[in-house]
């Protein structure tokens, strides 16, 4: 069954090559660890080396180790032995090879098992950029990083097609360190889970305790993201986004850029055709500003769907004073004239954003303009119609927050004035005189009325009873 190892043989598990070898003679033996060569600290763990049949005696190096050794002589001959290690430590940590003796003579030693200790430090942190959502054939970065100064990272790809590899760590000027692994081309059909670790120059065998399991999705037909609370919400208000597709799937994922969790959610079925799943992210604070995306996927497959649009959630009321707005020529305007919004703050702004009442779009947003102290920016329309009547804030935000806004303008009431009367009056017109329905000028109401007011005839004659 094997011998354990003990301290009696530590450092160990080792034996120097005291044995003449015959090269050539025997094949090489077979080395390798059960439950596998990355065991966590304290954990138990085998060594097997595997020979031919008849072998009567196995040794165990362990590299740079002298003085002690281990061996195993089995009760009778035959082609394997195990040492047993019953308790993981930096000790054991190392690189090990095995070799047999038959009755012809010693083999050659066996290829190098590197053992290593894990758990020696916290875990790293690893996340994908820019998401863990890649579509097929796409690529993606995985950062892999530490705030205790390890010099070296090492990612490794789980599954039956596992792979891994080491880099150098770089220090980031915030005193991280880290190292950014290029993965790709993504594909379907396998699995594409990733663990890291850390580790010293000099202790190549001594590592960290793995990160959380990282799992990249690849990604198909895109769902769509909204929220019912509009794009501009307020610190405390409650706040949803569901996520939706007529694709049937039925689970979704969402995603926020810069965030390393992924949140999934069974989908519902409010309506024939249509699956949703809703994301209560709770009352909003600072750090529900950013941008959003979700994915959709199906119950027997680890694919998930193209990345939907990017949402982008803003917070109101980081900054507390509001900027003003004001509308020249005024809040109440004809179809076809410009207009423009005018929104300024006497303290330091980066942006301002213009935003519509009950408008799906995102706020519009322009860099502010420094005039005398004050900082401006202007929001023209142009040719204004009845689309762009409603209610309208305006809020500022700085660069080093940009989904961070202050508190909203008081709001502003924009009137489209003779709208309806005068798309009534050109509908008439175009029954009239079918020849004016594909001028530009339908789109001026106002000058359409002027000039079929101003040239009555012929059309009108026309039409006359006799």
């Amino acid at each position: 069954e094997g011998t354990p190892l003990t301290g009696r043989s530590l450092p160990g598990l080792s034996v120097g090559l005291r044995t003449q070898v015959q090269a050539g003679t025997l094949p090489k033996p077979t080395i390798w660890a059960e439950p596998g060569s990355l065991v966590p600290w304290g954990s138990p763990v085998t060594i097997w080396c595997l020979g031919t049949l008849g072998a009567q005696e196995f040794h165990l190096d362990k590299e740079g180790s002298k003085a002690f050794w281990d061996r195993q002589k089995p009760p009778r001959p035959g082609d394997k032995a195990r040492f047993s290690i019953q308790h993981m430590g930096q000790a054991h940590a190392g690189s090990y090879w095995c070799n047999y003796r038959t009755p012809t003579g010693w083999s050659e030693p066996s290829a190098r098992l590197e053992l290593v200790v894990t758990g020696s430090n916290d875990k790293p942190s690893l996340s994908a950029l820019p998401s863990p959502v890649v579509t097929s054939g796409g690529k993606v970065t995985l950062q892999c990083g530490s705030h205790r100064g390890f010099n070296r990272f090492h990612l490794i790809k789980e599954g039956e097609d596992a792979f891994s590899w080491t880099l150098d760590g770089e220090r980031r000027p915030d005193g991280q360190t880290q190292a950014l692994f290029p993965v790709g081309p993504v594909t379907p059909g396998h699995g594409w889970t990733f663990r890291c670790y850390n580790f010293y120059r000099d202790t190549p065998q001594v590592w960290s305790a793995p990160s959380d399991p990282l799992e990249l999705l690849v990604s198909g037909e895109e769902p769509s993201l909204l929220t019912p609370q509009g794009l501009v919400v307020t610190s405390g208000q409650n706040l949803t986004l569901q996520c939706r597709s007529d694709v049937g799937y039925a689970r979704f994922a969402l995603s926020k850029e810069g965030g390393q969790d992924l949140p999934q959610r069974p989908a519902r079925r409010p309506q024939g055709g249509l699956s949703q799943a809703d994301f209560p992210l709770g009352p909003v604070g600072t750090i529900h500003g950013g941008r959003y995306r979700c994915y959709g996927g199906h119950s027997l497959s680890s694919e998930w769907s193209a990345p939907s649009e990017p949402l982008e959630l803003l917070v109101a009321g980081r900054l507390r004073d509001s900027p003003s707005l004001s509308v020249q020529p005024g809040p109440s305007v004809a179809p076809g004239e410009t207009v423009t919004l005018l929104c300024q703050s006497g303290n330091r702004t980066d942006t301002f954003l213009l935003s519509k009442e009950g408008a799906a779009h995102r706020p519009l947003r322009l860099r502010s303009q420094d005039q005398d102290g004050r900082y401006q920016a202007e929001f023209s329309l142009s040719p204004v119609t009845s689309a762009h009547g409603g209610t309208y804030r305006c809020y500022r935000s700085l660069s080093t927050d940009p989904y961070l806004l202050s508190q909203p303008s008081e709001p502003l009431a924009l009137v489209v004035s003779g709208e309806a009367q005068s798309v009534r009056l050109t509908q008439q017109l175009g029954a009239l005189c079918p020849g004016i329905t594909g001028r530009s000028k339908i789109q001026r109401p106002q000058e359409a009325l002027e000039e079929a007011t101003a040239h009555p005839q012929p059309p009108f004659r026309t039409l006359r009873p006799r």
